[in-house]
């Protein structure tokens, strides 16, 4: 026997099997006759189920705990159905023949229940079928429209509660997945429940209407084909009848009270029984006033005294009772808690009350909650994970969790960006308007409020929704108010890339890399370089503009050159020759000529000689300076003019001077050396500093 239920345990296909083998045999059991021996099995079998069903249902923490039950009260009471029809045939097949005919338990709920008495057993059952039908059922299937009604209207809620804590990092994406899956199934079990409860409804219907038959049914075929006198016949087929109702609406009444505990019941981590108990009985001075207002009762003249006073003393022992537990339990808590010293006026500090500060934050006015809320059609988080995404796949590394709150120190309409606590950013955006942003070759001006578009300051308008088409046609570049806080949101990461970047992210980029090439990063860090040294290399790529996508030819340069060279800065130069062809194509994507800026080479000769007198203590002297700085602005303003790439091209040893010299005056000009250019370009000098091209 154990090993034929380990057999079927552990078979899958079996255990699949089980539904449609049981769906077939109940509906066969609707047209094949049934002797009364398997009919009793049967009713046993299916009151079972009931209590069954009933007990689980008072065990579930959550409605979801019992997904399958919908599917379960189709079956019990399909079940039920067909058992009804095979009694009702055994009933006047063989009726005539005793109250016994359909079985043991038919007879015996016929009897026993109500005495024999089929007066009494019609009154019983139409009772029990007003209980189940108008009570029960009936409102556990409200219950259930309601249920389903509002976890519907609340899914967007819960939906952008979920998206808020994946953007936030709090959880990851299987987790986020799974519950958007319970939200789905909370909603697919209440829509079910709505459904289903009206199979319980049409049982009753079916119940009622079943025994009248077996009545009707009963008497017509007693009398006129087993020539029975009406008093006999109406006997006999009454009790069965009544009999069969009974124990049919027993069970449907157990399970229906069961559906309406799963649907009236509220979610939390403790079953049915434990919420009523530790409810119902939580406050003794309530027990204590119910025992009062009992016992008053009781002493009135007339009253039935023995029921009520025996009542409400044990109520008075019951309240007494819990008030001692709730002492004892508080005295126990007292004593396992240490003193605090007499001393101390409050709690001491702790390292919990330590805040962390976020690194990357954006928070919003009121006005602009409805951007990042979906249930108001709010669509800033979707584009904030964009973002984050076209970021990692972009530059090379998994930024910083944007995490959004709501400031009302802020102006309505007013968001900020902040990095590490401090403001980089700032802005306005209006829901319901758009921002048209002037590129520089409108062909009229636009009705609404002037302002500058807050990631790049060209001048903008925001305008009514009405003339966003006037506006797209009048060549001015129409946005939503989404679209405004996240492209300043995009831009400021981009250009912030470097202080992102930290020890933690550069571990989690080496961690990567060691997955398909282990061998590299061991002979890295630590025992080459330490971590701080391979962070400020990257860094200073990231400062000038540079993705780190390649991180296996810059490891790889790491560890060729760390054994003699300490030194970032240097480290970062001999990264950049190795990374040079990458360079070139991100400011070249296709062009076989560079067109660049090139440098006088008297003023090369000059900045050179500088540049050994700065490392000896000197610095560069002002006047020449002001001169680079100008002629580089000049030059970088040709270029523009020309629609070419303001790129400067300069000997290996100035590069680091002057990249980091123009960085602040000239944000836009990027320098590259000679020695990053592949051999297979070729180079012409459009614009020329100290000099003409």
């Amino acid at each position: 026997m154990d090993q034929i239920l380990a057999f079927l345990k552990n078979n899958s296909r079996l255990r699949g099997l089980a539904g449609p083998v049981l769906i077939v045999m109940i509906l066969a059991m609707m047209v094949l006759p049934l002797p009364p021996m398997l009919l009793d099995i049967l009713f046993t079998f299916n009151i079972s189920v009931a209590v069954m069903v009933l007990l689980i249902s008072m065990n579930t923490n959550k409605a979801l705990d019992f997904l399958s039950f919908p599917t379960v009260l189709l079956i019990t009471t399909l079940l039920r159905l067909s058992l009804n029809v095979a009694s009702t045939r055994v009933v006047l097949l063989q009726g005539h023949t005793g109250p016994d005919a359909a079985g043991r338990v038919i007879d015996s709920f016929g009897h026993f229940l109500v005495g024999g008495n089929y007066a009494v057993g019609i009154v019983v059952f139409a009772i029990l079928v007003v209980i189940n039908f108008m009570v029960i059922t009936k409102g556990a299937g409200r219950i259930a429209e309601v249920g389903a009604r509002f976890t519907l209207d609340a899914m967007p809620g819960k939906q952008m509660a979920i998206d808020a804590d994946l953007n936030a990092g709090l959880i990851g994406e299987d987790v986020a997945r799974q519950r958007r899956a319970e939200i789905g199934q909370e909603a697919d079990f209440y829509g079910a429940m709505d459904g289903a409860s009206k199979f319980v409804r049409g049982d009753a219907v079916a119940g009622i209407l079943i025994m009248f038959i077996n009545l009707i049914g009963g008497l017509v075929v007693g009398v006129l084909q087993h020539n029975m006198d009406i008093a006999t016949a109406a006997k006999n087929y009454t009790l069965l009848a009544i009999g069969d109702g009974l124990v049919a609406q027993i069970p449907a009444l157990v399970i229906s009270t069961a559906a309406g505990v799963v649907v009236s019941r509220v979610s939390t981590e403790q079953n049915i029984g434990e919420q009523m108990m530790g409810q119902l009985f939580k406050q003794p001075q309530i027990i204590m006033l119910t025992a009062a207002i009992v016992g008053m009762l009781g002493i009135i003249p007339g009253m039935p005294h023995f029921p009520f006073l025996l009542l409400s003393f044990g109520m008075i022992w019951l309240a007494y009772y819990l008030t001692k537990k709730s002492e004892r339990a508080a005295i126990e808590a007292q004593a396992e808690v240490p003193a605090a010293p007499l001393i101390a006026e409050g709690a001491d500090a702790s390292w919990e009350d330590v805040a962390q500060v976020d690194v990357l934050g954006l928070e919003v006015g009121y006005r602009l909650i409805s951007l990042v809320d979906k249930a108001q059609d709010g669509d800033l988080l979707r584009r904030i994970k964009g973002i984050r995404k076209k970021f990692t796949q972009d530059i090379g590394f998994l930024p910083p969790p944007v995490h959004i709150r709501d400031n009302l120190e802020l102006r309505p309409n007013a968001y900020r960006i902040t990095l590490k606590g401090v403001e980089i950013g700032s802005g306005e955006s209006y829901p319901q308007q758009f921002l048209a942003i002037n590129p520089g070759h409108v062909t009229g001006p636009l009705a609404g409020m002037e302002t500058r578009d807050p990631a790049f300051g060209l001048p903008a308008v925001w305008i009514d929704a009405g003339l966003r088409e006037q506006a797209q046609i009048m060549g001015y570049t129409v946005v939503d108010p989404s679209t405004v806080v996240a492209t300043h949101l995009s831009n400021l990461i981009n250009t912030r890339a470097a202080e992102l970047l930290g020890r933690q992210e550069v571990q989690q980029l080496l961690d990567h890399l060691a997955k398909t090439a282990p061998k590299l990063v061991e002979d890295l860090v630590p025992k080459t370089l330490p971590l701080g040294t391979v962070q400020k290399v990257l860094q200073n790529l990231l400062d000038e503009g540079m993705h780190i996508r390649d991180m296996r030819t810059i490891v790889e340069t790491l560890a060729d050159n760390a054994p003699r060279v300490a030194d970032a800065f240097q480290l970062t130069s001999l990264v950049r020759v190795a990374l040079g062809p990458a360079i070139v194509q991100q400011f070249y994507p296709s062009a076989q000529e560079l067109q660049v800026i090139g440098m006088n080479k008297e003023l090369e000769h000059v900045l050179m000689q500088a540049m050994q007198a700065s490392q000896n203590g000197v610095g560069i002297e002002p006047g020449l300076a002001d001169t680079v700085l100008n002629e580089s602005r000049a030059a970088v303003q040709r270029q523009e003019q020309m629609g070419l790439p303001t790129v400067m091209l300069v000997p290996a040893q100035l590069r680091d001077l002057l990249a980091r010299f123009l960085k602040r005056a000239v944000p836009n000009l990027r320098v590259i050396s000679h020695d990053e250019v592949p051999d297979f370009k070729t180079i012409r000098v459009t614009s020329m500093v100290g000099g003409n091209a």
